[in-house]
């Protein structure tokens, strides 16, 4: 006898999955492997090849996962192997991120960090405020907890604190969870300022609320001067959650992040993180842990610095001779992205097709917005390709903007 595979309606699934929402973006992977054509890659938001330190992390290997590391396969503790949490405090030291042992927990990338906290504080039905336009697998995550959002915009001083404030008196309930990108903002680049930070953590503390501070870009400043993290801010406020992650600072594929939470968070954080995984993947802390050790991260992150500013420089210069009066954009000070604003005769989503068939690939901007609010815009990512390769991937798009517009 053979079985036919059931619908999912007809499956007694949880009242949550129905809030279950994809990723635009980790879609995109398995979209453009699909492609037999050349393609200039402007989608995802990850280093390029040549700025993940490939060659000095394999020989960090042989000795912290070789033969010689008896126990590098073992299960780890669940709030970190204590090498790579000495390793990350002494590193962090000196920095807007100097913390102690007992606020770090090692998590699973930054997402997982994200997870944890929704996990700790969301309940159904709660109000979470996100960013307009913010990173699609935060606002998902927010959702997969049966979240209800709340939208507020993003200018060039990063989210609106103002237009927050005003918001929620208008709703007549306060949110219980606040979810920011302060630094080099997923999608926009923009930054939140000084003033903006310190009034979100005195409405925060005046609501109840949690800020969850998703900060994976802050180590890479390349321009302009830097601005105390929202976890120096707070002084140790447990109010204020912290999420990092080494994906964008070393590589992605390691999977290895951080949050920085008040210490009587930690036992909390222990038992949910044990639901899901028991421990972070042991032999990529260790790896990350003599990345640390052996000084490596400074002279890292110096390097990238430098090549970012280059690459966001020559995206700039190649939308001013392809766009210049049709398009307008950010100019961040570091971080990975441009956020590209057309006029409403663009649709994003439909350019997204043709584009992809002439070679280039972005993040239509509806993907940044829960309700859809950026039918016009897109994001595009500088850090992953070299100037030549903007330059060309740049022209594609502008033959694709010049395709959609006579079909017109």
């Amino acid at each position: 006898m053979t079985r036919t595979a059931a619908s999912s309606s007809a499956l007694p699934l949880a009242s949550r999955a129905d809030g279950l929402v994809g990723s635009v973006i980790d879609s995109s992977t398995s979209l453009l492997a699909s492609q037999t054509h050349d393609i200039v890659r402007f989608a995802m938001g990850s280093p390029a090849p040549e700025a993940i330190p490939t060659h000095t992390l394999a020989q960090i290997g042989v000795e912290a996962i070789g033969a010689g590391a008896h126990d590098a396969f073992d299960y780890a503790a669940t709030e970190g192997d204590p090498a790579l949490r000495l390793a990350l405090l002494d590193a962090l030291d000196g920095t807007s991120d100097a913390t102690t042992l007992d606020r770090l927990t090692i998590t699973a990338g930054g997402m997982q960090g994200l997870d944890l906290a929704c996990k700790l504080f969301v309940d159904p039905g709660d109000l979470v405020v996100v960013e307009s336009p913010t990173y699609t697998n935060g606002s998902a995550t927010a959702l997969s907890y049966q979240a209800r959002l709340l939208e507020v915009p993003v200018d060039e001083e990063g989210m609106d604190v103002d237009a927050l404030e005003a918001m929620v008196a208008g709703g007549g309930r306060t949110p219980k969870v606040i979810y920011a990108i302060p630094t080099f903002q997923n999608p926009s680049g923009a930054t939140m300022s000084l003033g903006r930070r310190l009034r979100l953590l005195e409405l925060a503390r005046a609501w109840g609320s949690i800020v969850i501070d998703d900060d994976p870009y802050g180590m890479l400043r390349f321009e302009g001067d830097p601005v105390p993290t929202l976890h120096e801010v707070a002084e140790g406020d447990p109010l204020v959650f912290s999420v990092r992650t080494f994906s964008k600072i070393i590589a992605p594929g390691l999977r290895v992040g951080w949050v920085d939470t008040a210490p009587e968070l930690q036992p909390l954080l222990i038992n949910a993180k044990q639901a899901m995984d028991t421990c972070t993947n042991l032999p990529m802390q260790r790896l990350v842990a003599g990345f640390l050790r052996g000084g490596h991260l400074d002279e890292h992150l110096h390097t990238n610095r430098a090549e970012y500013r280059r690459r966001k420089q020559a995206m700039q210069a190649a939308l001013t001779e392809h766009f210049g009066r049709q398009a307008r954009w950010t100019d961040p000070e570091g971080g990975f992205f441009l956020w590209v604003t057309f006029g409403p005769e663009v649709d994003t989503e439909e350019l997204f097709r043709v584009a992809l068939a002439e070679g280039v690939a972005f993040i239509p901007g509806n993907a940044f917005s829960p309700s859809k609010r950026f039918p016009n815009a897109l994001r595009i990512c500088f850090a992953s390709t070299p100037p030549a390769r903007i330059a060309e991937g740049v022209a594609r798009l502008r033959r694709a903007v010049d395709r959609l517009a006579a079909r017109a």
